[in-house]
């Protein structure tokens, strides 16, 4: 993903949003940090619907006892 100044992506905001619509976005950068991405529409309406995995568990379209039982063995030791 190409990288833009904030003063360069205002003076070219017309083919910045242009690159975007055609798949190509772009992250905006302030004093050399990243502060916001330029994408089109599709895009964000893609990332917008994305669930989370919280609520991908919670859909689960299947009964209690379809998930089978944690097993009794303890679980391994692990050096840290």
């Amino acid at each position: 993903m190409r990288e833009i100044q904030l003063k360069d992506a205002k003076a070219t905001l017309s083919a910045v949003v242009d690159q975007a619509v055609c798949g190509n976005p772009a992250v905006i950068t302030r004093h050399g940090r990243k502060e916001a991405v330029v994408l089109s529409f599709d895009e964000y309406e893609k990332l917008a619907h994305v669930p989370s995995f919280g609520r991908l568990l919670a859909s689960f379209p299947g009964d209690e006892g379809d998930i089978p039982a944690r097993g009794d063995k303890p679980s391994r030791a692990v050096d840290l």
